[in-house]
């Protein structure tokens, strides 16, 4: 689902979320950081960001505005700017789960389907917030249960929801076979690689690898796609987010990996998972003047032709 959603911003103090180890120049930090100062927010920055800012700019960050957890997050902050790549603004999604504020990426990473904001228009997009001059849009995400091997993966729980899309793929040279249902009927048996349903958001990550269209994020639809089938009339399949998925997986060398975005747990032959649309949303902020479809144009490079460069 996409809609419009009404926040009001009465104070503008935002959460920065950022990567580590993601190779941040100090000319690029500083320009966060003068940013955010020069249109007045008030901030909290995780904290191994924080760290991260510190050891690159030697600018020295107040431990108060600093943040470990959600729960470190003050009341009164009104959004997240997650700096970095998609796979920052997912870790983003996840720290947010039990807030229900809105998230926008400024993308200094490479593609940024999610993080579609480049950084050299930072300043602008900031401009923007400020003058409240954007939408909110709803977006669906997906909650999984089922036989996860919490144990061998050293992860004391599992989070069980995904924003762009669960999979179930092979870790050793076996093919997996994986029974589909939808409600109590099964659609097929998939042999190959693996099996994954995507949010209308995924579908432009890993379900676009595997052969799956692109939908546009305001659609009320899944999407199974087979990854590698060995029976090649195997194609996607699209379904009511209504749904309810079950997967029956059957591994010969006794192991899969069963991937929420990107975290992977390992499970084994026998697992059972049942996939369906969350209860809880997540929101993103949207400017008018960079629409799904821009982005998708100029992410894609669709109607680039190389002979308009040689001319």
């Amino acid at each position: 689902m996409c809609c419009k959603v009404n926040f009001i911003f009465s104070e503008m103090k935002i959460a920065l979320y950022g990567s580590i180890g993601s190779h941040h120049s100090e000319e690029d930090l500083m320009t966060l950081l003068n940013s955010l100062d020069d249109k007045g927010f008030r901030y909290q920055i995780n904290i191994d960001f924080a760290k991260e800012i510190e050891s690159v700019t030697g600018k020295k960050i107040d431990p108060n505005a600093t943040y470990s957890s959600s729960s470190d997050i003050d009341k009164e902050t009104k959004l997240m700017v997650c700096y970095g790549g998609d796979g920052t603004f997912l870790a983003g999604v996840r720290l947010l789960y039990d807030l229900s504020i809105p998230l926008v990426g400024v993308n200094s990473g490479r593609l940024g389907f999610l993080a579609n904001i480049p950084k050299e228009d930072m300043e602008s997009a900031f401009e923007k917030i400020k003058q409240e001059n954007y939408l909110i849009k709803e977006r669906t995400l997906l909650e999984v249960s089922g036989d996860f091997n919490i144990d061998d993966n050293n992860h004391k729980s599992t989070f069980p929801y995904a924003f762009n899309e669960f999979s179930i793929q092979r870790q050793c040279a076996s093919m997996i076979s994986t029974e589909v249902y939808i409600g109590a009927e099964m659609i097929a048996t998939y042999w190959g690689d693996g099996v994954l349903i995507s949010t209308p958001t995924g579908s432009t990550a890993y379900s676009l690898s595997v052969g799956g269209p692109v939908v546009a994020p305001d659609c009320n639809c899944l999407v199974i796609s087979p990854i590698s089938p060995h029976n090649l009339t195997m194609r996607p399949v699209v379904i009511p987010d209504s749904s309810v998925v079950t997967l029956k997986v059957n591994a010969r060398e006794g192991k899969f990996l069963a991937s929420l975005d990107n975290q992977t747990y390992s499970a084994v032959d026998g697992a059972q998972f049942k996939i369906k649309k969350a209860k809880k949303s997540v929101f993103l902020i949207e400017f008018q003047n960079i629409s799904f479809y821009d982005t998708l144009r100029n992410k894609m490079m669709w109607g680039i032709d190389r002979r308009d460069s040689a001319k």
